[in-house]
């Protein structure tokens, strides 16, 4: 009766001791946060860490007191002070992995108040967790077999193949995860583009396994870790860090419609403004409208033709001036800017646009490049161009536009 009595003391004192300790911290810890003020405050403070360190008070108080309860077998008092040392260390390691989830969530949230895209540390605190976590494991079930730990370390380098083959995707994930992060090859809030697996969005969160890509579809797909560094990948972010988006799209001109300008055509297209340098630069052709086919340039030696430029060369021109005077296109370093004629195909000879615009995102970029080739569209007849258009025989019984309504007239 002494013992029983003696073990409900204990284990009431146990309670009561856990109860108090939880309390006196999370008191004591609300108060030095608010006077810190320090983000390394609200981490080693968090309520959850505090709270499972305190739930380690009582199988302390167990652990000392039991030696203490009178009449107690040693046998009993060795397997009581043996299974509150396990839950000791259980609940040790469990505080553990709560001080890393509040870091890993102090990261993201200071990230998301600088509106910068960083690093996730997400992969490396779940390899901590699971490190506390295996060591934990040992040590619990040493503790509870009362045998040294170094024993059962001993004894696993026997299965460390089996180990190996169980744990094989998260080995390999590990070493990818500390890859891609040390040489800053992936962020969350990156868009990247894996069409093997059928990603392209952003990356929404990276995991020690897995690596998650919002699409633009809204689709959520999952990567394996070590799949980003065994295959190829696209990563948008140096576009989104330059400050451009590049247009590289091509206007298949008519070939039919390419000819040599004559004078009453340079004269009248002399008028446009954006084509102010491309003439003055052609002072020597100008000059020379009324010479006869056949003379020799006293400048350049060579053969004078009375119509040397072509309205494709005008038109492309026309074509570079005008984005180069556009408000939306980047002129920075590196940021080409050519308006060039490609090789000559059966869909036409294409006039090609390379340029960059000055805003990378996307409904912004789209509307930018449609306003520029709505615009170039609209030019061509100025410049006798027309788009190469595949039409068919049956294309022909179509109604002439403005015919139908003088045949219901006419009904």
């Amino acid at each position: 009766m002494q013992t029983l009595a003696a073990l409900c003391v204990l284990a009431l004192l146990a309670l009561l001791a856990g109860w108090l300790t939880q309390w006196l911290m999370l008191k004591a810890s609300r108060h030095m946060r608010g006077t810190l003020k320090a983000e390394w405050a609200e981490v080693f403070m968090h309520d959850k860490v505090l709270r499972r360190l305190a739930r380690a008070v009582p199988s302390l108080v167990m652990q000392f007191g039991i030696m203490g309860v009178p009449y107690l077998q040693p046998r009993w008092t060795t397997l009581i002070g043996n299974v509150a040392v396990a839950f000791t260390l259980y609940h040790l390691a469990r505080a553990l992995c709560d001080l890393l989830n509040a870091m890993n969530q102090a990261h993201e949230s200071s990230s998301r108040r600088k509106a910068t895209q960083t690093h996730s540390i997400k992969s490396y605190t779940q390899s901590g967790k699971l490190l506390v976590c295996i060591f934990a494991a040992v040590l619990i079930v040493a503790a509870l077999l009362d045998r040294s730990p170094l024993l059962l370390l001993s004894g696993l380098g026997a299965a460390s193949a089996v180990l190996m083959l169980v744990f094989k995707d998260t080995i390999m994930s590990f070493v990818a995860g500390v890859q891609l992060g040390s040489n800053d090859m992936l962020r969350v809030g990156d868009w990247i583009e894996m069409p093997q697996v059928g990603a392209d969005g952003f990356v929404i969160d990276i995991a020690l396994n897995t690596v998650k890509v919002q699409n633009w579809d809204k689709t959520i797909t999952t990567i394996p870790t070590w799949r980003l560094m065994s295959d190829s990948f696209k990563n948008w972010r140096g576009m989104f860090e330059s400050g451009g988006r590049r247009i590289r799209r091509s206007l298949p001109l008519d070939a039919h419609s390419i000819h040599l300008l004559t004078k009453e055509e340079r004269s009248a297209l002399s008028s446009i403004r954006l084509l102010q340098d491309y003439w003055n630069e052609k002072i020597g052709l100008r000059a020379v409208d009324d010479a006869q086919p056949g003379t020799i340039n006293p400048q350049s030696g060579h053969l004078i033709a009375a119509d040397q430029v072509s309205n494709l060369a005008a038109f492309k021109a026309y074509a570079y001036a005008y984005l180069l005077d556009h408000p939306r296109i980047h002129k920075g370093e590196n940021m080409f800017l050519l308006a060039r004629t490609l090789e000559p195909t059966p869909q036409g000879v294409p006039l090609e646009l390379y340029c960059y615009t000055n805003t990378t995102i996307w409904v912004e970029y789209e509307s930018v490049q449609g306003e520029i080739f709505d615009h170039l569209i609209a030019m061509l007849p100025h410049f006798g161009l027309k788009l190469y258009q595949r039409s068919s025989d049956y294309g022909m019984h179509y109604p002439v536009p403005g015919t139908i309504s003088s045949h219901v007239v006419a009904r």
